[in-house]
């Protein structure tokens, strides 16, 4: 029996190391930078060993290379070159890199941690019942062989026996606890990998079934020579994850009068950022009532103690939705309003124009996919996106004022006592291009580029951006996401 409980107590201080490992010596932060450092490396040697379209005229020196590689992974779409440079196998590369760095996938990862973090502690928890019973019954068998302690051990009968009942009540709540959230964590991992598979695969059919019978956008892709099925997964993947990317030059502009491909990607955008959350419990709402099962039940009533980041209360929940809803509402209003009859929209018909104006304000929290050139738009526009891209997908007008919610704003201040980062870097990636006409001195050399204006600066200027594109997609871990607002 000695030997058992050595052996217990051996597992038990081994896998209590390990768990320790995991939760206090490797943080969550440097894990995910690790995470798309290696991404975006694997990203660039990828992208170095197919080659581009435009060979031999053409080769993108491997600086813009490795910027195109980590903005894809950062899903920050800032642009150093021509999206047409690269080739079939290129845009491949690039729509895994942007399909891995999406904030929907890489929740799911956490989601796998979360669970073998759990595991792990639900193992511990079980060797410590194993290794106190063990102890429990070499106590025993000691005292019953003590002739001196048998009176000792009878008056003390029946306090032990109270003391192990409260002990094993306990212990059993604490395994049935951490079993439930297990299994909930489990059948929550399947909703989001589901989720993310969904809404990729019936996107991405959408709009390979649009552009195979609209000649004028199937048009587009033959004199671009763009493979339809790799336009439409890349285009998919790039909207849902909030990328931005388009594989053709122009963005989306070259499709500004397509506005049935535009009210297919619409719904992507809202899907995989700010309407992420909603639309998440929902699922989970449908399969509860369909399913009857107690796990979803688990997940819908605790939310917090899931520990899930885009799972929030009911109220939470519908006071984001509403937020997201009227942030879009104003900035459509505005947009209609200040640039109905500019540059920006001439030649479009009516019908063109509000949903070529919707498509544009959804895109900007935080996807930045463009039908418009921005540099045409009035400075007010300007501005109002700017205030969009600022604030976080989760931003809500309607604080909500709870005890679980005072509790978890008291913990997050404790932790992060002391940050005062500002969000400056919203990954959104819009640009006003780079054009010659606006130079202040004229260069008679210039050449006008369809990518942003980043592919005119130096290679310090370019490495400074790589660096600002890797803490931008980490900024959750410097700021308070999501904070109600409190409107007096």
């Amino acid at each position: 029996m000695k030997m058992k409980l050595f052996s217990s107590s051996y597992r038990q201080g081994f896998f209590f190391s390990i768990f320790h490992i995991l939760n206090l010596g490797v943080k969550p932060f440097w894990i995910e930078v690790s995470y798309f450092m290696i991404l975006s490396l694997l990203g660039l040697l990828a992208l170095t060993i197919s080659k581009p379209r435009t060979l031999p005229s053409f080769r993108p020196q491997n600086l813009d290379v490795f910027f195109t590689s980590v903005s894809a992974a950062t899903v920050s779409s800032m642009s150093t070159v021509e999206m047409e440079v690269f080739s079939n196998a290129q845009l491949v590369f690039i729509t895994m890199l942007m399909f891995l760095g999406g904030e929907a996938f890489t929740s799911f990862l956490r989601l796998q941690l979360m669970k073998s973090k759990l595991s792990m502690e639900k193992t511990v928890l079980q060797n410590k019942i194993e290794s106190s019973n063990s102890i429990i019954s070499i106590d025993s068998h000691d005292s019953s062989n003590s002739p001196r302690n048998s009176i000792h051990h009878l008056e003390l009968g029946h306090e032990q026996e109270d003391s192990n009942l409260e002990h094993a009540i306990i212990n059993s709540m604490e395994d049935s606890e951490a079993i439930v959230k297990l299994k909930s964590l489990r059948f929550l991992s399947y909703v989001v990998f589901g989720y993310i598979l969904g809404v990729v695969v019936l996107g991405s059919s959408l709009v390979s079934i649009y552009v195979s019978f609209i000649p004028s956008a199937k048009q587009v892709l033959k004199e671009k020579g763009l493979n339809l099925h790799t336009f439409s997964l890349f285009t998919t993947v790039s909207t849902f994850a909030n990328c931005g990317f388009v594989p053709t030059n122009e963005n989306m502009m070259v499709f500004r009068k397509n506005s049935g491909l535009l009210l297919i990607l619409i719904p992507q955008v809202l899907l995989g950022n700010t309407l992420y959350a909603p639309c998440l419990r929902l699922t989970i709402w449908f399969l509860w009532k369909i399913t009857k099962r107690g796990e979803f039940e688990y997940i819908m009533k605790n939310s917090k103690r899931v520990g899930y980041s885009h799972i929030f209360p009911n109220l939470e929940t519908m006071a984001l939705a509403t937020t997201v809803l009227g942030f879009i509402s104003i900035q459509f209003v505005v947009f209609c309003s200040l640039e109905w009859n500019s540059e920006a929209t001439a030649g479009l018909s009516s019908y063109e124009k509000l949903v070529g104006s919707l498509f544009e304000v959804v895109n900007t929290r935080h996807t930045g996919e463009s039908v418009f050139d921005l540099s045409t738009l009035t400075p007010a526009i300007l501005v109002l996106f700017a205030v969009m891209m600022y604030l976080s997908p989760y931003t809500s007008f309607l604080p909500i004022d709870s005890n679980e919610e005072r509790l978890e704003t008291t913990e997050r201040m404790n932790r992060r006592k002391g940050s005062s980062l500002v969000d400056a870097y919203g990954t959104v990636g819009m640009s006003m291009g780079y054009s010659c006409a606006r130079q202040l001195k004229p260069d008679v050399h210039c050449k006008d580029a369809a990518y942003g204006f980043a592919g005119k600066w130096s290679n310090m200027g370019k490495f400074i951006l790589i660096i600002v594109m890797f803490f931008g997609r980490l900024k959750q871990y410097c700021k308070r996401g999501g904070k109600g607002w409190k409107v007096l």
